[in-house]
């Protein structure tokens, strides 16, 4: 509240049109979102910004969630905080390939020569995409991700996100590169980190390794085969299986050892039909006696069950599946020594479908299939970004210890998750649940080529063999460093490849392996250390629920290793968005809309008011309706303000000294309670709850108090007009801040017809002002006179009078009339009534009888 002499800059026809243009231009020009890097830690709110992927487009789930994270950055600005809010790009991985595949018609060849001068086909053919050199597939991603990110840039900016853009980064940039080269090879100098050869989820589409944060359950069509394992002097072993094509992977037979039907069988072996390899029966306690015939076919590898199996009870290794998803030429050796050659040679090159249908035909030839199969579903993992089945494949990989192995890991990172804050509380259970069921460490390799290469090489011996277990690393100073084009120190680049040479690690890190450390990435570790030492740890982090398992957990792993603290806070989790029919909206499921047609048609407040009015950890449903309502409120925004304004005029002084009449002053008291309520909202990250409390007020100051003033504030020889006045502006200036927040482009358009600079410099409302300013204000008197009010409206509208109809007498009972009585000229002045009968009694509520006018 001021006292600064003003004059006004109001247009004739407030308008939506062109707001978001000229404010997201003066906010550039103004700095007024930068981020003030000489405060000190306490001074400043940091927030962990989601990168958004940017292989694709924004669709309105984004804007959803990512305006709950702006609404809160406001706030925190306007209480005094240097807000650090930087803008992320999350380009590396494999949605970024698929992208630049498709669109340029390009596929990468690491065996295909660099051409410096290659350019693109004219007209890209996706299903005829010509083979390139990783370095050349590795500029058109570079290229084309740049591209994608102004596009996101400039949708952002027309929302009016608050970011300082000036601390923008893209998660495959040098500083993102060196920052999580450095992270890793200290998790590896601690022992976090580490390789093995292993069973590994595997997607034979994309060729790489698959964690277990990206898998999802897909029901299939399957069957049942009954199958029939040999023995010396007795009758066949039944088992049930759905992979008969497994059967030459077949390592034991294992039952549950308190299952009598096998118990003599364990310790024995058997002979797997059609190929004729003695296999092992084993006892194991999570083997299911009442699933089938009660005794399963390990192999290796079919599924995690397998996996258990094979690795606790000390098996063979037989695989028979490739990388592509076809059977491998060379059958296991325990095959050609049963002789089971000719039989495996029917097998070789197909995929597993058709692999699974010459097993049967097999299987029926040897009279080894009991029954024709028994069609099933049944849960299939898959990559959440792929098409087919992942298979099992033995590989050498990456990992980053996660407490899936070690419990007392476990136990570190379920306390993390305890020390954390999180909006809403529940969503803590989602995390725990899943730390809890982990059942391996972190595989942080793929097989890609887009993305944070491993900064490792590994020495040749005579033979051009790489030595695993002795691995040469980069200095730090070096980092970033890319092994496919970049010689370890001591050796020179024509010795790659060579005996007695050197090799570099062929694989890129996880795309959660660079996303993990986006508070570092952001915040300058290492490579600013005062920017650091200032915003880390980080006070929020924002995100989607479904990403706890990912970028939550990952993050809080990396830092809990690296700097013995969680890497925030708090967590603000966002819900997700529902189409028409309430299904969640989802790329895959072809539902998502993208914003930009909306922010057209009904403005960028008009959403952000959509997506503020939905509360953090719940579903909303994607509603035009409350767009519109959003749109009515901008519109109403404006031309209230530019009422009120001229109601008050130039000369009128906004200053809390001159509001001396009890309506007045009743009305600055709800005022001041407003602003209680909507800073104890947002301090509890309940932005919708803010809102809410700050429209039903606005509404109501529309509806009750300009109507009830309106005639006092005109009457400028009346001594209280100069309360309403000044009453007016001191309401206009806290609603716009108050709105400043939701609605930042309609909410600085009419600061600015009346005050200098931005309204998102300004300081947010003090509830302390207003009850200075109220004084002994009640705001019973406002609510009392606006009943009052309402019922008289009523009351002309059943006559279908005119509102503007003169009436009789109001008569007013009951126990609160006195309230009514303090506004009672401003009453009769609204309503138009020659007298007010006011009475008290006992009763409760207010009961007003209307005496029209005759009729003629």
């Amino acid at each position: 509240m001021t006292n600064r002499s003003r004059s006004f800059r109001v247009p004739d026809k407030p308008s939506l049109d062109g707001l978001e243009a000229k404010w997201v231009d003066v906010w550039d020009e103004s700095g007024v979102y930068h981020f003030d890097r000489t405060k000190s830690r306490s001074e400043i709110y940091s927030i962990d910004t989601p990168p958004p992927t940017v292989s694709g487009s924004l669709h309105i789930g984004h804007v959803f969630s990512y305006t709950h994270t702006d609404t809160l950055a406001r706030f925190q600005r306007m209480r005094g905080k240097s807000v650090f809010y930087p803008m992320g790009w999350d380009d590396n991985g494999l949605p970024t390939e698929r992208r630049v595949q498709n669109y340029y018609g390009v596929r990468c060849d690491p065996s295909v020569a660099y051409d410096p001068d290659f350019t693109p086909p004219a007209k890209p053919d996706p299903k005829r995409q010509v083979p390139i050199s990783r370095r050349n597939f590795i500029e058109l991603c570079d290229v084309l991700t740049v591209e994608d990110e102004k596009v996101f840039e400039d949708i952002w900016r027309r929302l009016g996100l608050s970011v300082d853009w000036r601390y923008s980064y893209a998660t495959i940039d040098d500083n993102a590169r060196a920052t999580s080269q450095r992270a890793f090879l200290r998790n590896l100098a601690r022992g976090e980190a580490y390789m093995a050869e292993a069973p590994t989820l595997w997607d034979v589409t994309f060729r790489t390794a698959v964690a277990q944060a990206e898998l999802e359950d897909r029901e299939r069509t399957s069957a049942f085969h009954k199958v029939a394992f040999h023995r010396d002097g007795g009758d066949p072993v039944v088992i049930e299986t759905t992979r008969p094509e497994l059967l030459p992977a077949c390592v034991a037979l294992v039952a549950h050892p308190d299952d009598t039907r096998y118990r003599d069988l364990v310790g024995h072996t058997v002979r797997s039909p059609v190929f004729g390899v003695e296999v092992p029966v084993k006892a194991h306690r999570l083997a299911e006696p009442d699933k089938g015939s009660g005794i399963a076919m390990i192999c290796t590898f079919g599924d995690l069950a397998d996996v258990t199996w094979w690795r606790e009870l000390q098996l063979p290794t037989r695989p028979v599946v490739g990388w592509d998803g076809r059977i491998v030429a060379e059958p296991p050796e325990a095959v050609a020594a049963a002789g089971g050659e000719d039989a495996y040679a029917r097998l070789v090159g197909a995929t597993v479908h058709t692999a699974r249908e010459r097993t049967v035909e097999m299987l029926r030839e040897s009279g080894d299939l009991l029954a024709e199969p028994e069609p099933t579903t049944r849960p299939v993992k898959f990559y959440e970004k792929g098409d087919k089945p992942l298979e099992i494949v033995t590989t050498r990989q990456w990992y980053i210890a996660n407490g899936g192995r070690d419990t007392s890991v476990r136990e570190e990172l379920l306390a993390r998750g305890r020390e954390l804050d999180w909006y809403p509380d529940h969503m803590r259970s989602r995390f725990e649940h899943w730390v809890e069921g982990l059942n391996g460490d972190w595989l942080i390799s793929r097989q890609r080529f887009f993305g944070v290469p491993f900064p490792v090489w590994y020495p040749l011996d005579g033979g051009g063999n790489p030595d695993y277990d002795s691995p040469l690393l980069p200095d730090e100073s070096r980092l970033p460093v890319d092994p496919s084009s970049d010689a370890p120190e001591g050796y020179t680049e024509d010795q790659r490849g060579t005996p007695g040479g050197f090799t570099g690690d062929p694989d890129i890190m996880d795309t959660w392996a660079t996303s993990s450390l986006t508070p570092q990435v952001a915040g300058g570790w290492e490579r600013d250390p005062d920017l650091f030492e200032r915003v880390f740890p980080m006070d929020l982090r924002p995100q989607g629920q479904d990403i706890i398992r990912t970028w939550l957990f990952s993050t809080v792993v990396r830092a809990h290793f690296e700097h013995g603290s969680l890497p925030w806070q708090g967590a603000a989790v966002s819900g997700w968005i529902l189409d028409p029919d309430r299904k969640k909206m989802s790329k895959s499921k072809g539902n998502v809309v993208t914003p930009i047609d909306l922010l057209e048609k009904y403005s960028s407040d008009a959403i952000r008011y959509w997506a503020a009015s939905g509360r953090l950890g719940a579903d909303t449903a994607l509603d035009e309706g409350q767009m519109k309502v959003g749109r009515r409120l901008a519109i109403k925004i404006l031309n209230a303000s530019k009422f009120a304004l001229s109601v008050a005029g130039e000369s009128t002084p906004a200053d809390p000294a001159a509001v001396t009449e009890p309506l007045d002053r009743s009305m600055l008291a709800a005022l001041a309670d407003v602003v209680e309520d909507a800073t104890s909202a947002f301090q509890a990250y309940d932005h919708t709850r803010a809102l809410e409390r700050v429209e039903r007020f606005f509404w109501e100051l529309c509806d009750d108090y300009l109507e009830l003033v309106k005639a006092r504030a005109y009457d400028t020889s009346a001594p209280a007009a100069a309360s309403a006045r000044a009453a007016l502006l001191i309401a206009l200036s806290a609603l716009q801040r108050l709105f400043a927040p939701f609605l930042p482009f309609v909410a600085d358009e009419v600061w600015s017809w009346w005050n200098e600079g931005s309204v998102h410099g300004e300081s947010w409302p003090d509830a302390g002002e207003f009850r200075a300013a109220a004084g002994a204000g009640d705001p019973a008197v406002l609510a009392s006179a606006s009943e009052v009010l309402r019922m008289v409206r009523k009351a002309k509208s059943e006559a279908k009078l005119s509102m503007r109809a003169e009436i009789d007498q109001v008569a007013v009972r009951g126990k609160n009339v006195h309230h009514v009585r303090l506004a009672g000229d401003d009453l009769a002045a609204a309503g138009r009534a020659a007298r007010l009968d006011l009475e008290a009694t006992d009763e409760t509520d207010l009961r007003v009888e209307v005496s029209l006018p005759a009729a003629d």
